[in-house]
């Protein structure tokens, strides 16, 4: 692959350093690297394969001369920067909800639909990140059996809502556990020994009840998956759990799957690993995928309400497979 000048819109977030960590491990043939962010961000400095590079202010003229550019800034942020990206030459692949559901813009996890890469005319978006890990175990099942419903409840870590929310869950965490009132800046309610069932915290719910989060497992599957038939319905939460995601997922299918044809099945996928040996209480753990590329799965068993449906558990890194790691993978193909 001929080097590339790569640039991290977003660069100092927790997103955008993950970027940059992925980049220098899997060896990315970066040309130079360009670092962007806000104006708060002027003359910090991020460490690059050894090398310091200073942060740069974002603006439209960011991209001249760039060949790709990796957007964790924000949707108002790429709404506005990206398509000034794309009319330099460069190609976006935009980790935020701004392009997703563009009829013009592919939405892309590569294990799935790699081949709608092609169809970009100069942004590619990245998924949301619940929806990444179960469209990955969701798409061999649909190529073996068609799937005709998902019901899935997400159990999302707090590092879904960056810096200051991690920072909120330590806080309040030792507060509580020291007998004072925990403060909330971040979440409405304390999310320390607590679960929200409000995904992202400063949104209304839609006239039909849904949150915005759930609203986009819903529609960015049937998008990705390639099939408006497919019936989904989602319910977020936000856990005290650091870092990584997991989901209680139902899958009906067309035709009936034993539990362990979805094992074996499952056992070939690309980005799938199956733990699942209730002999040896093997199932997967959030804290275990943390730094794994890969999504896990496992409790794979056949719902005793429905004579075509599982039930199985999935959990993945979501700033790893869930953002950085899924837009370089972009980036690769591309």
């Amino acid at each position: 692959m001929t080097p590339k000048v790569v640039a991290v819109a977003g660069a100092t977030g927790l997103v955008g350093r993950q970027m940059m960590q992925v980049l220098e491990e899997r060896n990315f043939p970066v040309k130079s690297l360009k670092l962007l962010a806000s104006e708060r961000s002027k003359g910090k400095t991020l460490t690059f394969k050894g090398e310091t590079i200073p942060v740069e202010v974002l603006s439209e003229d960011s991209f001249k001369g760039v060949d790709v550019a990796l957007f964790s800034a924000g949707g108002g942020t790429s709404k506005k920067y990206s398509p000034c990206a794309a009319k330099d030459g460069c190609v976006v692949v935009d980790n935020s909800s701004a392009w997703r559901m563009d009829p013009n813009v592919p939405l892309v996890v590569p294990e799935v639909n790699a081949h709608d890469i092609a169809k970009h005319q100069g942004i590619i978006a990245n998924p949301n990140c619940s929806t990444i890990q179960m469209v990955v175990v969701l798409k061999p099942l649909h190529d073996a059996a068609k799937i005709k419903r998902v019901v899935v409840s997400t159990y999302q870590a707090v590092s879904g809502a960056g810096i200051k929310a991690l920072d909120e869950l330590k806080a309040q965490t030792l507060a509580i556990l020291e007998g004072r009132e925990p403060e909330c800046s971040v979440f409405p309610y304390p999310i320390a020994f607590n679960c929200l069932p409000q995904i992202p915290q400063s949104d209304a719910f839609a006239d039909n009840g849904y949150s915005t989060e759930e609203l986009k497992m819903v529609n960015e599957t049937k998008k990705i998956m390639g099939d408006d038939s497919i019936r989904v319905t989602a319910t977020t939460v936000r856990v005290p759990v650091f870092s990584g995601h997991s989901e209680s997922v139902n899958v009906e299918t067309e035709k009936k799957l034993t539990a362990q044809q979805a094992r074996e099945i499952l056992s070939k996928a690309e980005g799938v690993v199956v733990q699942d040996d209730l002999s040896k209480q093997l199932y997967p753990l959030a804290p275990n995928a943390v730094g794994k590329s890969e999504t896990f799965v496992g409790r794979i068993r056949e719902d005793v309400s429905h004579p075509s449906a599982l039930d199985m558990w999935i959990v993945s890194d979501n700033l790893l497979k869930g953002a950085a790691l899924n837009a370089v993978q972009i980036a690769e193909r591309l």
